[in-house]
């Protein structure tokens, strides 16, 4: 492996806050958009995939440069400030509204009430779906990621992370739309939407990975690290 660093990483990072920033900020605003269908081509998905798969490049960034233990912070960090968005949505919901709002197209507050808790609304079973498919997604591109970069000796950077998008993408649209519209979708157009969004996901992936390699090269040299998790726990849990 050359002169890359392999053992504990420094903890002085420039960097990584900013990392963390971007990353929590795309995964809590997919998740209010989601909401919305869109229709592209022949293939119907949710808005957030304009913005979701952000989420997993720079786990893909936070895992090469600073190292799965770091990745898994941050993964956990955005869990929890999700849970923090989703309970302050519920709570502003439930709280009465004032006698004069209104929003645009709604003249009356129980209308404007109405469309607010309608968009902003999220039910358990979506919730849970969601969750779900965040931890299971983000720490299997994670590890894979890890991992290949041992068996690779740190090369062939675009191998590690399409191939660490297709297993945690695609476990995350299975286990997201298998518990949230299992019973209400047909299997075969449930089948077909998971595809639709893997394929959209992983394309999306493919194209960005210029910027990827641009991101990651940056961040290797200010923050002069390449962390290699040779002797990592892989345990998605954190140790206290």
């Amino acid at each position: 492996m050359n002169d890359l660093k392999i053992g504990v990483p420094s903890r002085n990072y420039r960097w990584l806050s900013t990392i963390t920033a971007i990353f929590v900020t795309t995964l809590i605003i997919s998740n209010i958009i989601a909401v919305k269908l869109v229709q592209i081509g022949s293939m119907t998905l949710p808005a957030a995939v304009i913005l979701f798969p952000v989420s997993y490049i720079f786990g893909d960034i936070l895992t090469e440069v600073y190292g799965y233990a770091q990745a898994r912070r941050v993964i956990w960090t955005g869990f929890f400030c999700n849970l923090v968005a989703v309970v302050a949505i519920w709570l502003a919901i439930a709280l009465p509204a004032a006698s004069f709002w209104t929003v645009a197209g709604f003249h009356s507050a129980p209308d404007a009430q109405s469309a607010f808790a309608g968009i902003l609304g999220f039910t358990p079973r979506l919730l849970l779906a969601s969750f779900i498919a965040y931890l299971i997604g983000e720490f299997l591109n994670s590890f894979i990621l890890a991992r290949l970069k041992i068996k690779t000796q740190g090369k062939f950077l675009w191998v590690r992370t399409i191939a660490s998008t297709l297993v945690g993408e695609g476990a995350d649209s299975a286990v997201f739309l298998s518990i949230a519209f299992w019973g209400i979708i047909p299997t075969g157009n449930l089948g077909a939407a998971i595809l639709s969004q893997w394929i959209f996901k992983v394309t999306y992936e493919i194209l960005a990975t210029p910027l990827t390699y641009w991101v990651v090269n940056s961040l290797k040299r200010l923050e002069k690290e390449d962390f290699f998790d040779v002797d990592t726990n892989f345990n998605p849990i954190p140790t206290l």
